[in-house]
């Protein structure tokens, strides 16, 4: 499975269908899911692999986790994302969840969308997340044992899901 973020401007092409709208205070990112690359220009440094998935788009809040990844920690990151407790899954209010792999570049984006910014909420709060999360900041975490598998440090962006353009497909 593929999926292309595009920042600002949708690019003109017939194939991009079902393209999802999602919005903050300062931008607004559409979103391109499909389970084959499409046959196109389309600006390569915009698509990800999805490399683990599972739940839908659809929803109400998206919450894209940024995380640059050196070239040499690759493995090692995609490795533990892999073997994930994946018990985000059965919270309420989520909806999907894709861990994308840059086709160029280092930043790998978790996506994870929710009913709503509630719901998020929710699960950030939840004992599940503090599980999922146990060694974060500690000697046990993959930050402290192999720090240099992060480029940089990591950052969070959330967005609303709004009503898509008409005849540009759905809403995530």
């Amino acid at each position: 499975m593929f999926l292309y973020l595009f920042h600002g401007t949708l690019p003109e092409d017939p194939q991009l269908d079902n393209v999802y709208t999602l919005k903050d205070d300062k931008e607004t990112l559409y979103l391109f899911e499909a389970a084959h690359p499409p046959d196109t220009s389309i600006d390569s440094r915009s698509a990800y692999q999805a490399i683990d998935s599972a739940g839908s788009l659809a929803g109400g809040f998206a919450v894209l986790n940024n995380i640059p990844v050196s070239e040499d920690g690759r493995a090692a990151f995609e490795e533990r994302f892999l073997g994930r407790a994946r018990r985000v899954e059965d919270m309420p209010g989520f909806s999907g969840i894709r861990v994308l792999r840059p086709l160029q570049g280092d930043t790998y984006v978790i996506l994870t969308v929710w009913k709503d910014e509630e719901s998020f909420k929710g699960w950030q709060e939840s004992e599940a997340y503090n599980h999922a999360h146990q060694k974060r900041d500690t000697a046990q975490g993959i930050t402290q044992q192999r720090p240099e598998i992060f480029a940089r440090p990591s950052f969070v962006t959330t967005y609303r899901v709004t009503s898509p353009e008409s005849g540009r497909g759905g809403s995530c």
